[in-house]
C-alpha cells in the first residue's frame, strides 16, 4: 500500500500546512486517515477534522423560515383516520341569538308599565271584533261563516284570559298595598303563601261571576266536568 507522506508545511505546524491537511482528508480512505493520524499525532489531527467539519456546517445555505400557514385553509386530515361526513372545513363565527324577554340590558318586566306603553292595543282588539262581527253578519257561506266564528271566538277567550291576568294583578298590588301599611304602622306584615293567594282569587271570581248573573252557568259547568272526570275512574260494568 502507498504510504500518504503529509506536506512539509503541515509537520512544521504552519498555517498553510494545516489548511492543506483539511483539504486533503475529504478524498482520502479510513486507513489513510490511520495513518495520517499516526504522523501527525492525535490532537493535531482531531483539531483539523473539527475545522473542516465546522466550515462544511458554515457553508451551507441558511434554512428558510417557514411561512405562517392559513388559519382559513382547508383542514388537512390524515388518511388513517376515516373522515367524518359531518365536518366544519371553515370556521364560522356563531351569531348568538338576543332574547330581549331574558336579556338584562332590556331592563325589568313591570307590568303596570307594560300595560300603560301597550294601551293602544286593547282598543285595536275592539275594533277588530267589531269588524268580525260585522263580517259574520253578511257572509252566509258555512265554511266562511265557522271561520269567522273561531276567529271571534278567540278573540273572545284572548280577551277574558286577559281580564282575569288583570283581575289577578290587581289582587297582588292589593296585597302589597296592605303589607305597606302595615309596614308603616309598625306591625310585622304577613305574607299570603300561594295556596291562600289561590283561595282570595277564588273567591273575587266567585263575586265577580255573581254581579253579572253568571255564576249559576258556571257552576252548572263545573258539576259537568266533575261529573266527566269521576264518570272515567268508576269500574266497567260487565253486561
Amino acid at each position: 500500500m502507498p504510504r500518504v507522506s503529509a506536506p512539509a508545511g503541515a509537520a512544521a505546524g504552519s498555517p498553510r500546512g494545516a489548511g492543506d491537511l483539511r483539504k486533503g482528508t475529504s478524498n482520502m480512505s479510513f486507513e489513510e486517515l490511520l495513518e495520517l493520524q499516526s504522523q501527525e499525532g492525535t490532537k493535531t489531527y482531531k483539531q483539523s477534522v473539527a475545522r473542516n467539519s465546522t466550515k462544511k456546517q458554515g457553508s451551507r445555505p441558511p434554512v428558510q423560515n417557514v411561512c405562517v400557514v392559513d388559519k382559513h385553509r382547508p383542514l388537512e386530515m390524515s388518511a388513517k383516520v376515516r373522515v367524518p361526513f359531518l365536518r366544519q372545513v371553515v370556521p364560522i363565527s356563531k351569531k348568538v341569538a338576543r332574547d330581549p324577554r331574558f336579556d338584562d340590558l332590556s331592563g325589568e318586566y313591570n307590568p303596570e308599565v307594560f300595560d300603560k306603553t301597550y294601551q293602544f292595543l286593547h282598543d285595536i282588539r275592539a275594533k277588530e271584533k267589531k269588524l268580525v262581527k260585522k263580517q259574520l253578519k253578511k257572509h252566509h257561506s258555512r265554511e266562511k261563516h265557522e271561520k269567522l266564528q273561531q276567529l271571534l271566538q278567540r278573540m273572545e277567550q284572548q280577551e277574558m284570559a286577559q281580564q282575569e291576568q288583570k283581575r289577578q294583578q290587581e289582587l297582588r298590588l292589593a296585597l302589597k298595598r296592605e303589607q305597606r301599611a302595615q309596614a308603616q304602622q309598625g306591625r310585622r306584615p304577613y305574607f299570603l303563601k300561594k295556596s291562600e293567594q289561590r283561595q282570595l282569587a277564588l273567591a273575587e271570581k266567585f263575586k265577580e261571576l255573581k254581579r253579572s248573573k253568571k255564576l249559576d252557568s258556571f257552576l252548572n259547568r263545573k258539576r259537568r266536568r266533575n261529573a266527566g272526570k269521576d264518570r272515567r275512574h268508576l269500574p266497567l260494568s260487565k253486561e
